[in-house]
C-alpha cells in the first residue's frame, strides 16, 4: 500500500527490526512513487503548503467492504421475518363477543330499603326518569325498556333480556336461559340493586319474594354457578365492593370448575364495600349506570357545574346536541370520537400490555364498558366514592388526558347555544386531534427507544378514521414504525392492525406510498400477517404499486418485498399472487432496465428476483409458467450486475426455478427425459456456473444452494459422473477424472464464464485452466496432466462397464454440464470461505462425494505418522476437501483409495446416496456441526420430506429483509466522526510525506524496536501500519500475528490467528484495505485466495469480511500456483497473477472480476505493482527480468 510503503520494513527470517530515520519521518519508498511526488510537487512549489495540497490526490478517496453485507456473513444465518415470538403477542388472542345480556332491576319504586336513610333534596333519577313522574309500575317497565336501549347503543347484536323486581327462581330461569343462548359467548349480568338493602358480608345480593313482603338473598356462588364462564357483572348498589371481594374468595378457594370462570370473569362496581352511593341531587341516583351507558351526557353534565360556562350554559342544550354518536362530522359524534380517544389513551399509557389487550381489544362491549369505567372514577370519585374492578385497574381520575377532554368539550358546548337556534349554522370541528397529532410529531423530533412510549398513539389510530387528518396520521405513524422492531410491536399493540388493512381498500392515490411504506415495516417484523392481506385481496394492492411507473423504484421495491413476505412458505399467497399475474409483472420490470435507465435502481431489481424467487419456490405450477415465459433468459443478464446483492438474488430467482424433483432420480425418470423441462433447467446451470467464482461470498453461497437444488433433481446423472471421475484405473491415482479440454476441438483460455460473459462459444466445455480444473480435486490431479487428455464419452462408457452406471448415458451435451457442475461443486467445496466450503461439502455429499480431510501435521519427509492426524487436537471445524497439499501431498503424493463394495449401503444412509470413494485415513467421528455434510450422514430418515430437508438453504432472501427492519428515513449520522478521523489521518500523512520530500538524510539506523516473532518456519511476509506502531506478520503455514511496538523495546502481541485451516506455501501479500478509514487486513495466500479480514488488531475478535479466489486456471502443465497480488486503494483494484497468461483485474466495490488482461508474455508474472498515485496503473515482472507497464483505463486492454 502506498501510505504503508511509506514505512521502512525489513524482516529477517524469525524477528522483526524496525528502524527509524534521524528526522523521524520513518519513510522509506521503495517503489519510485515518492521521487515523482517529490517532483509533481516541486514543479508546482517548493513551499510546504503547496506540498500539502498537491499530495491530497494521492490520498484515495475510496472505500470498500463496508456495506451491511460484509458485517456478519460468516457469523450468523440471518432471519427473515419471524411469526412467532414478539411478534404474535399484539393479536388479540382470541375474539370475543357478548352474546346475550341480562339486565336485573331490583328498584321496588316508593319503598326504600330499610339499611338507607335518605337525604333530601335527594338523587332520584334512573336513566335519566324519575320514577315519580309516573305509576311505579308503569316507571319500573320505562326504566328496564330505557336501559336495554342505552346498553344497545353499545352492543346492537346482542339479545337483551330484562326482569324487573324478580324473585330468586325468575332470577335463575334468566340466567340459565342467557348462558344457553350465549352458548360459549359472554354473557351480560346488570344488577341494580337501589330498592333492595346492601349486599351482605356473606357475598349474597338481595332480591324478593312472589308477594313483595320479604328480601330475599341470593348467593353470589349461585349466580357464578348458573351464569358460568366467560361472563361480566356490573353491580349498581352500595356496598357493591363486597360481592367483588365473595367473587375473589369464591375463586381463590373453588377447585378446577370454578378456576375456568376466575380466568374470565369481569366484575364492575359501583363503590368500596364501606361506600354507600352519592345521594347528591346533581347526580342521578344510578350514576355509575349513566357512565357506563351514556356517557357523553353524565361527563357534560359533570363538567357542566365545574366550568366557567355553568352560568351561561342552559342544562337542558346538553340533551339536545345536534348529531348521531356515530357520526364524526356533527357535534355528538366528534365529541364521542374525542371521548373514546382520551379514554383509550389513558388506558393504554396506564395499564399492563395483557390487560388493555384484554379489556380494551377482545371485546366491543367490555371496551366500550372499561372505556366508560374511567369516567366513572373520576366522577365518582368527586363524590367520595371509589368504583372498583376486577381484573383491578389502577387510578386514572387524575390523568393529564382528562385536561385535553375538558378543554375539548368546552370548545364543544361554547358552539351549542348557536347550533341549538340555527340547525344550519357550521360546526367547527374542534383542534383536539390537530394538537394531538403535532404532540405525536414533537415526540418523533426528540423521542426514541429509551424513552417514555409516545402516548398519543391511541389517538394517531383513531385518526386514521378521519379523511381530514388522515394523511398526516399515517406519515407521522409511518416516521414511528421506521424507527425500529420495538416501535412496530407498539403500534400494532394499540391496534392499528385493522385499520392499515381496510385502508388497502381506498383507492387514495396520495395515500398508496405511505400505506406501502408502513406495510413493509409491519411485514419487515412479522411475516404472520400474510395471511390477513391475502384473505382480504390486499396483494391486488401491492401489485397495482409494483405496476406503477409514477412511484420511484424504491418505492417500488418495498412493494416487491410485500409481496415476496406474502408468498414467503404460504402456498395460499403463492396461488393468489400467480393468478393476478405477478410473474408476468415482475418479468416485464426485469427486462425494462434496459429502456429507462432510471428503473434501475439496485434494490428494486434485487427484490424483483426474490420476489420471483420466492413466489415459484417449491410450486411447480408457477415454475412451469416461468420457464414459458423465458424467465431464465430475463434472469441472466442480472448475474452480471455490479451489485452482489443483485446477482445473489437472480442466482435465487434461477436456483428456484430448477425443480427439486424426487432426489434420487427414482420415479423422476419420465420427468427428467421430458425436453421441454431439461432444456431451460441445463440453460439456468449454464447461467449459474458463470457465477460460481463471483467475487462476492453472497453470490456463491446461492449458488452452492441452488446446485444442491440441480444435484438433488438430477441425483442420478450427476452421480454416475461423479463415480466415473473417481474409478481407480490400474496403478495411476485418479487418471480417470476428465480434464474435458478438447469437449469441442478448442481450448477456453479463461473462468467458465465472467470473461466471455458476451459469446456463446464457452457453452458446454471446460478448459484445463478453468477455475474448476485449476484448483483441482487435488494438487497434482490429472485434471490438469497431459497424461489425461481422453474423451468423456470413453470414460462413461468405462462407468457403465464398472457397474456403477446403470442407466442409459445421456446426451453428450449434458454430459459436458453435468461433468462442469461437478468439478464446480469440488471448487465450491473448497471455497475460502468457511460457509460456502461447508455448503459446497453439503452438495457434494448429495452426490455421493463424501471426503473428510484432517488438518494436515508439520510433514517429517513423506509420511505421515500413524495417527498424527487421528489424534491431533480437535479441530473445530473440518474444511472438507483441502487444497493443494492439504490431503494429497500429506502422504508424499501416494494416497491409497479403497472402493467401497457396490453393494446396498448401511441402512442409516440416505436412500440412493453412498459414498463413492472415501480416504483410508479418517479422523475421528465428525460431531454433526463438524463440517463436511452436516446432518447428512447418520440419519436413519429416508422419506422424501426429510431427504429435502439435507438441501442447503438460501440465506439471501433472509438476509435482504434485514434492510427493511432498519430505519430508511434517516441516515445514520456517524459520518461527522469518520470524517474527522480521516482528515486527522491525512493530515498526519501528509505532514510526513512533505518532511520526507524536504528530507537529504536517507539513512536507516536508528532502532525503534525489535523483538523474536516465534514463528517456527520464518516470517514469509509483514506489513507495517502507517498510522499506528502496528506490525503485521505471517509464516508459511498462514499464521497471523499483529504486534504493537510502541513505549517498550520489547512490542505487545496483539492478536494471532490462523488465516485459513488448511495453509498451504504461505501467504503471498499482505495490504491495508481503507487505511485512512477503519483498515481491513488483505491476505493473499499463495494459492490466489484472498481474505480480508476486519478488527484484525482486537485478540480473537477477528472477522472474515470476505474470501474469494482471485486467480482463475493457470497454464497447463503447471503444479504448482504462487500468485501475485496487489492492492489499488484509489481505483478500489485487486490485481492478481501468477503461472497464468493474464492479469485478472477485480474491482472490490462490485466483488467483480471486471477484466482478465492478457500479458503478452510467454512467462509468469513475478512480481506486481499497483500505483498509488494514479488508479488504473500497474507494472508488472516477469520471471525472464522483464518489467511491463499497463494502464486498464485504455480500451485496448
Amino acid at each position: 500500500m502506498a501510505l504503508g510503503d511509506l514505512m521502512a520494513s525489513r524482516f529477517s527470517q524469525s524477528s522483526v527490526v524496525v528502524y527509524s530515520q534521524l528526522d523521524d519521518c520513518a519513510s522509506s519508498h521503495d517503489d519510485g512513487d515518492l521521487s515523482s511526488q517529490r517532483r509533481e510537487s516541486e514543479t508546482a512549489s517548493s513551499g510546504y503548503g503547496n506540498a500539502t495540497a498537491t499530495s491530497m490526490a494521492y490520498l484515495p478517496q475510496t472505500v470498500v467492504l463496508c456495506e451491511l453485507r460484509h458485517y456478519a456473513f460468516e457469523a450468523c444465518v440471518p432471519t427473515g421475518p419471524s411469526d412467532s415470538g414478539l411478534v404474535s403477542k399484539w393479536r388479540p388472542k382470541d375474539r370475543m363477543k357478548t352474546g346475550c345480556v341480562a339486565l336485573v332491576l331490583c328498584l321496588n319504586i316508593s319503598v326504600d330499603p330499610p339499611d338507607v336513610i335518605k337525604i333530601s333534596p335527594c338523587a332520584r333519577m334512573e336513566c335519566w326518569i324519575d320514577p315519580f313522574s309516573m305509576a311505579p309500575q308503569k316507571a319500573l317497565e320505562t326504566i328496564g325498556k330505557t336501559l336495554s336501549q342505552q346498553y344497545e347503543r353499545w352492543q346492537p347484536r346482542a339479545r337483551y333480556k330484562v326482569q324487573l323486581d324478580p324473585t330468586v327462581e325468575e332470577v335463575k330461569k334468566l340466567c340459565n336461559t342467557c348462558r344457553k343462548y350465549a352458548k360459549s359467548e359472554r354473557v351480560l349480568f346488570h344488577y341494580n340493586g337501589h330498592g333492595v338493602p346492601k349486599p351482605t358480608a356473606n357475598g349474597e345480593i338481595w332480591l324478593f319474594n312472589k308477594s313483595y313482603t320479604q328480601y330475599i338473598p341470593l348467593p353470589i356462588s349461585d349466580l357464578d354457578s348458573w351464569l358460568k364462564t366467560p361472563s361480566i357483572y356490573v353491580f349498581d348498589c352500595s356496598a357493591a365492593g363486597m360481592i367483588v371481594n365473595s367473587f375473589i374468595e369464591l375463586y381463590d378457594l373453588g377447585g378446577s370448575s370454578s378456576s375456568g370462570s376466575a380466568r374470565d370473569c369481569i366484575l364492575l362496581a359501583a363503590c368500596e364495600p364501606h361506600e354507600t352511593l352519592p345521594q347528591s341531587a346533581e347526580f342521578p341516583a344510578d350514576v355509575f349506570t349513566s357512565c357506563l351507558t351514556t356517557p357523553i351526557k353524565m361527563a357534560l353534565r359533570w363538567f357542566c357545574t365545574r366550568s366557567l360556562l355553568h352560568e351561561s350554559l342552559d342544562y337542558t342544550l346538553i340533551d339536545k346536541i345536534p348529531g348521531r354518536q356515530n357520526d364524526r362530522k356533527t357535534l355528538l359524534g366528534e365529541l364521542n370520537w374525542i371521548f373514546t380517544a382520551v379514554t383509550d389513551t389513558i388506558a393504554w399509557n396506564v395499564l399492563p400490555h395483557d390487560l388493555f389487550q384484554r379489556l380494551f381489544r377482545q371485546d366491543l362491549l367490555v371496551a366500550s364498558l372499561f372505556r366508560n369505567f374511567l369516567l366513572a372514577e373520576r366522577i365518582m370519585r368527586s363524590a367520595n366514592c371509589s368504583p372498583i374492578s376486577y381484573p383491578q385497574l389502577p387510578p386514572t381520575h387524575q390523568h393529564h388526558m382528562w385536561d385535553a377532554w375538558d378543554m375539548a368539550a368546552e370548545i364543544c358546548l361554547s358552539q351549542l347555544p348557536s347550533l341549538v337556534e340555527d340547525p344550519n349554522a357550521e360546526f367547527q370541528p374542534s383542534p383536539f386531534f390537530t394538537e394531538q397529532l403535532t404532540a405525536f410529531e414533537v415526540w418523533l423530533d426528540h423521542g426514541s427507544e429509551l424513552k417514555k412510549p409516545p402516548e398519543q398513539l391511541p389517538i394517531v389510530l383513531q385518526v386514521l378514521l378521519s379523511q381530514c387528518h388522515r394523511s398526516r396520521a399515517l406519515v407521522l405513524l409511518g416516521r414511528f414504525l421506521d424507527m425500529g422492531s420495538w416501535a412496530v410491536d407498539l403500534a400494532l399493540s394499540v391496534g392499528i392492525f385493522p385499520y392499515v388493512l381496510k385502508l388497502l381498500q381506498t383507492m387514495t392515490p396520495e395515500l398508496r406510498q405511505i400505506l406501502v411504506f408502513i406495510w413493509t415495516k409491519i411485514l419487515a417484523l412479522d411475516k404472520s400477517c400474510q395471511v390477513d392481506l391475502v384473505k382480504d385481496g390486499g396483494h391486488i394492492y401491492f401489485i397495482r404499486f409494483l405496476d406503477s411507473m409514477e412511484a420511484y423504484p424504491e418505492q417500488r421495491a418495498m412493494a416487491a418485498f410485500v409481496l415476496a413476505v406474502i408468498v414467503d412458505g404460504h402456498r395460499r399467497g403463492q396461488e393468489a399472487c400467480f393468478e393476478a399475474s405477478l410473474i408476468h409483472v415482475c418479468l416485464k420490470h426485469l427486462q425494462g432496465p434496459t429502456l429507462n435507465d432510471a428503473q434501475t435502481e439496485p434494490l428494486f431489481l434485487q427484490w424483483l428476483c426474490l420476489c420471483l424467487g420466492k413466489l415459484w419456490e417449491d410450486f411447480t405450477e408457477a415454475q412451469i409458467f416461468g420457464l414459458q415465459a423465458d424467465a431464465p433468459a430475463i434472469c441472466a443478464p442480472l448475474l452480471s450486475e455490479p451489485q452482489p446483492e443483485v446477482r445473489a438474488s437472480a442466482v435465487f430467482a434461477l436456483g428456484t426455478l430448477l425443480d427439486v424433483g424426487s432426489g434420487n432420480g427414482v420415479g423422476g425418470e419420465e420427468e427428467y427425459d421430458d425436453d421441454e423441462k431439461i432444456r431451460p433447467e441445463i440453460s439456468i446451470v449454464r447461467s449459474l456456473l458463470n457465477v460460481a467464482s463471483d467475487g462476492s461470498p453472497l453470490v456463491r453461497a446461492e449458488v452452492a444452494v441452488a446446485l444442491g437444488r440441480f444435484a438433488f433433481g438430477h441425483n442420478k446423472h450427476l452421480k454416475s459422473i461423479a463415480a466415473a471421475y473417481w474409478k481407480p484405473q490400474s496403478n495411476s491415482l485418479l487418471n480417470s477424472l476428465p480434464s474435458l479440454a478438447h469437449m469441442k476441438g478448442s481450448v477456453v483460455s479463461s473462468q467458465i464464464g465472467p470473461l466471455l460473459r458476451g459469446t456463446n462459444d464457452n457453452y458446454g466445455r471446460v478448459s484445463t485452466s478453468s477455475p474448476l480444473a485449476s484448483s483441482g480435486i487435488m494438487h497434482g490431479s490429472p485434471l490438469s496432466d497431459d497424461s489425461s487428455h481422453h474423451s468423456d464419452s470413453g470414460i462413461l462408457n468405462d462407468g457403465v462397464s464398472n457397474g456403477v452406471v446403470n442407466h442409459s448415458t445421456p446426451e453428450p451435451l449434458d454430459n459436458a454440464i453435468y461433468s462442469q457442475c461437478v468439478l464446480a461443486m469440488c471448487t465450491l467445496a473448497k471455497d475460502p470461505s468457511p460457509r460456502i466450503a461447508s455448503l459446497g461439502r453439503r452438495v457434494l455429499a448429495i452426490i455421493g462425494i463424501e471426503q473428510v480431510v484432517a488438518k494436515p501435521m508439520k510433514s517429517t519427509g513423506n509420511s505421515v505418522r500413524p495417527g498424527e492426524s487421528i489424534t491431533a487436537t480437535p479441530i473445530p471445524s473440518f474444511s472438507g476437501l483441502a487444497r493443494s497439499s492439504s490431503w494429497f501431498d500429506m502422504n508424499g503424493g501416494h494416497m491409497p483409495f479403497r472402493t467401497p463394495p457396490v453393494s446396498p449401503p448401511r441402512p442409516n444412509y440416505l436412500a440412493g446416496m453412498r459414498r463413492v470413494y472415501s480416504l483410508e485415513l479418517r479422523p475421528h467421528i465428525m460431531s454433526p456441526d463438524s463440517g463436511l455434510a452436516d446432518p447428512l450422514l447418520g440419519s436413519a430418515g429416508t422419506s422424501g420430506a426429510s431427504e429435502r430437508s439435507f438441501l442447503p438453504q438460501s440465506t439471501i432472501y433472509n438476509w435482504s429483509c434485514g434492510h427493511f427492519s432498519k430505519p430508511l428515513l434517516i441516515v445514520a449520522d456517524d459520518s461527522k466522526e469518520v470524517l474527522s478521523k480521516r482528515e486527522e489521518r491525512e493530515k498526519f500523512a501528509l505532514e510526513h510525506i512533505a518532511k520526507c520530500q524536504h528530507s537529504s538524510v536517507s539513512k536507516l539506523n536508528n532502532q525503534i524496536a525489535s523483538w523474536d516473532t516465534k514463528f517456527e518456519t520464518g516470517t514469509k511476509t509483514i506489513l507495517l501500519n502507517p498510522f499506528s506502531p502496528i506490525v503485521v506478520a505471517a509464516d508459511e503455514k498462514e499464521r497471523i500475528r499483529v504486534w504493537n511496538y510502541q513505549e517498550q523495546k520489547e512490542a505487545t502481541l496483539l492478536n494471532s490467528f490462523d488465516n485459513h485451516d488448511f495453509p498451504d506455501k504461505g501467504i503471498a501479500k499482505l495490504c491495508l484495505v481503507n487505511e485512512l478509514d477503519d483498515s481491513l487486513l488483505l491476505a493473499a495466500s499463495s494459492d490466489g485466495h484472498i481474505r480480508i479480514w476486519k478488527d484484525y488488531t482486537l485478540k480473537g475478535k477477528q472477522k472474515l469480511v470476505t474470501a474469494f479466489s482471485s486467480i482463475l486456471g493457470h497454464k497447463p502443465g503447471v503444479r504448482s500456483l504462487n500468485a501475485v497480488v496487489d492492492w489499488q486503494q484509489q481505483s478500489g483494484y485487486l490485481y492478481a497473477s501468477g503461472e497464468l497468461p493474464s492479469i485478472m483485474l477485480w474491482d472490490l466495490d462490485k466483488e467483480q472480476l471486471i477484466n482478465s488482461i492478457p500479458s503478452s508474455s510467454d512467462c509468469s508474472i513475478s512480481a506486481l505493482s499497483a500505483s498509488q498515485v494514479h488508479g488504473g496503473h500497474f507494472a508488472a515482472g516477469f520471471v525472464d527480468g522483464s518489467v511491463r507497464l499497463y494502464d486498464v483505463r485504455t480500451p485496448e486492454m
